[in-house]
């Protein structure tokens, strides 16, 4: 007869083991919800089958060519009353594009990433849509294919919509029939407003070819939204990203369940009382995780709204006493709208962490809501604002406004943070508003770290962004704020009136169920994003890195990782193991040598394991003059030193790297590299900049930009 203790014991492990698993079977159930549909027919057979004469491929990297791709099938839907699937390259069969029934049109939405490279999930279509013995399955002809094409990008950049451009070609050589002309969204300037410029003309271009008539329909439901009355509040979503989230099941961690780290260390680079502005070195840890990196990757970090415009949000759409109600979400259409967030969930974590209400409102959301104005007068200033581009530019953008402000304004309600209870509510059927806004996406840091040097760590450098708009008001950039409001609180700081960082939004840093908490310091959701920005292998070819302000963050990483290479070097060869290494050099620029030298403490170390292999070369632009009392950049540095660069490029198969701001100093740097390159070989100008595109071509010249 068992004792009463192993009963006991017995009983206990039965309950725990019943406890896991329906923590693991409520997962799998809630994985179900949330991830895609997979159908076991292929895209050709459900086009059939589903009566749908639209199919939209995208390819995204941070979800906007998805929601353009959306949109795309909602408005056809709305005027014409065609249906549409919307699919990922990377989950269909594209060798069966050339099967597309005559009467149905293929739509291409595709991002550009980096220096003209796909997006992740469209790399493999990419790669075989432009092999040399491309094959479908009847062939390599698709003389029956009928496509629009989209692409978004960065002007910043070179190869502005390169990868639209790629597929543009390919498909026309194939034998392909584009309807409309290609549409390219600039991210440097408002996409949003190109792609309004682009759609009318080709939904024009695409009625005429299909036979297609407008006003079929009008406006659609893409949801069905239920306030639950009956729930199990751990079942209910709070912010969390992912059923393993919500469930507490550890491992797995990617783009979709990003890992929760810890913030290990949080500190301000500039210097206190000196600098104008504040810059963050934060460290996540990454231990036992199952999270890897390299020296130039890229961590997604998961911000939240600011408190001040989830209140506002709420209060106008009448939501504020009814914030913790959890409501189910339902598509309608899966193959045009999948809910873009894990569900049952409540208003108040829709708006906290998962659509952006922080973001400029945009022509198209606002347009969404113009029917459901509260009154008359509100009605027609919204759409006034959404339909006249001159009108929203100096009135909305020009503020900086989001879409709660904007919905405050023109029913004549204040926008003061105190006045918010008092909003005017409108009465938006919920559907309406998860189709219009964006959902929250992650914002993208160059890791500062190398795992070769700190393989259970995360480092970013990021500056607040705080600027002004044309009234003189305040306004934030949500992610660097974050971060500065996340290391505020973790290190107990009140800025004070004249500080920099006076000012900061409120953002609630708990997490959801305070899953965020850890004995007093903070988590924070992060994955990482694979990077084509590395180091050559070879250590006997010439580094030269070009990196002001921030855009020192993957060369703080590169030089880490050389500083590991080394250590290891001369734990096998000895001492003078790094005597036949090449020059590193790094270009940086700042104001002040007392103000904003990022990590001017760290480099005479690296540069004493390195064996003085690592020059630094330094502008401070308001301390350091050129002889006509104008400022000096980097890019006079790096004309100055045009002789050794010319050696190292021309010469020693040297590696360029850039990184920064985009639209001036990247495109400078350029500019003095391809005159280093005209001058040093006795080009013209139109020659140099073929050698400077051979460059980027062939891997030695690599930027990493923002706008």
């Amino acid at each position: 007869m068992p004792g009463i203790l192993t009963i006991v014991l017995a009983a206990v492990i039965g309950l725990v083991s019943v406890y896991f698993l329906q923590g693991l079977l409520i997962s799998s159930k809630k994985e179900e919800e949330v991830q895609p549909e997979n159908d076991e027919d292929d895209f050709i057979q459900r086009l059939v089958q589903q009566k749908r004469r639209i199919v939209v491929f995208y390819g995204s990297q941070t979800g906007t060519a998805e929601g353009f791709a959306i949109h795309i099938a909602r408005e056809a839907k709305e005027r014409y009353g065609v249906s549409s699937l919307v699919l990922d390259f990377e989950n269909e069969e594209m060798e069966k594009l050339d099967q597309l029934p005559d009467d149905c049109v293929a739509v291409f939405v595709m991002a550009t990433y980096g220096e003209g490279e796909p997006t992740d999930n469209a790399v493999q279509f990419m790669d075989f849509l432009q092999s040399s013995d491309v094959a479908f399955s009847n062939g390599d002809n698709l003389s029956n294919v009928n496509y629009v094409a989209l692409g978004l990008g960065n002007k910043t950049y070179e190869l502005y919509n390169e990868t639209i451009k790629q597929l543009d070609s390919r498909l026309r050589e194939l034998g392909a029939n584009r309807v409309g002309e290609v549409g390219m969204g600039d991210d440097d300037t408002n996409i949003d407003e190109d792609y309004l410029a682009w759609k009318d003309p080709m939904f024009e271009a695409l009625a005429a070819h299909m036979g297609l008539e407008e006003g079929a329909t009008g406006e659609i439901s893409d949801y069905a939204v239920t306030e639950l009355e009956e729930y199990n509040p751990k079942a209910v979503f709070e912010g969390e990203h992912h059923p393993r989230a919500l469930n507490s099941v550890k491992g797995g961690h990617d783009a979709k369940n990003p890992f929760a780290a810890l913030v290990t260390e949080a500190r301000e680079l500039f210097v206190d009382g000196t600098a104008d502005r504040s810059c963050v070195h934060m460290e996540f840890d990454i231990s036992d995780s199952g999270v890897t990196y390299q020296h130039g990757d890229h961590v997604a970090v998961w911000p939240v709204n600011a408190e001040p415009q989830v209140e506002r949000i709420l209060a106008v759409l009448g939501l504020s006493s009814k914030r913790h109600q959890p409501i189910s979400i339902k598509s309608l259409d899966p193959a045009i709208a999948k809910v873009p967030f894990p569900q049952p969930t409540t208003y108040e974590a829709i708006f906290r962490y998962y659509l952006d209400v922080s973001g400029l409102a945009s022509r198209q959301s606002l347009a969404a809501f113009v029917h459901h104005a509260p009154n008359e007068a509100a009605h027609e200033k919204l759409q006034q604002l959404s339909k006249d581009k001159d009108l929203f530019m100096s009135t909305v953008a020009a503020q900086g406004l989001r879409i709660g402000e904007v919905l405050q304004m023109v029913a004549g309600d204040s926008m003061l943070s105190q006045d918010v209870a008092s909003s005017t509510p409108w009465q938006v059927s919920f559907d309406r508003v998860i189709s219009s806004l964006p959902r929250l996406a992650p914002r993208y840091y160059s890791i500062s770290s190398s795992p070769k040097l700190f393989p259970n760590k995360i480092d970013i450098t990021t500056v607040a962004l705080r600027f002004q708009n044309e009234q003189g008001s305040d306004l934030y950039g949500l992610a660097s704020n974050f971060v500065s409001a996340l290391k505020m609180k973790q290190n107990n700081e009140a800025p004070q009136l004249g500080d920099p960082r006076y000012g900061t939004p409120i953002y609630h840093l708990d997490g959801p169920r305070r899953k965020y908490v850890d004995q007093e310091k903070y988590r924070v959701p992060i994955s990482v994003r694979r990077s084509t920005f590395r180091l050559p292998t070879s250590t006997k070819v010439p580094i030269i890195m070009v990196g002001p302000g921030t855009g020192v963050a993957p060369f703080r990483s590169f030089v880490q990782d050389r500083v590991g290479t080394a250590i290891k070097t001369k734990e096998k060869l000895g001492p003078d193991a790094l005597r036949d290494w090449a020059d590193i050099t790094l270009y940086y620029g700042c104001r002040r040598n007392n103000e904003d030298f990022l990590y001017s403490d760290e480099w005479p170390d690296y540069q004493k394991q390195l064996d003085d292999k690592l020059k630094l070369r330094v502008s401070f632009s308001r301390e350091v003059f050129k002889e006509d009392g104008s400022k000096k950049y980097v890019q006079d540095l790096i004309w100055e030193d045009r002789a050794g660069i010319a050696d190292a490029m021309l010469n020693k198969n040297g590696y360029f790297y850039i990184c920064g701001e985009g639209k001036g100093m990247a495109q400078d740097v350029e500019a003095v590299l391809e005159r280093i390159l005209v001058e040093s070989k006795g080009i013209d100008a139109q020659d140099g900049h073929a050698e400077l595109k051979k460059l980027k071509e062939r891997g030695r010249l690599l930027l990493d930009v923002w706008s």
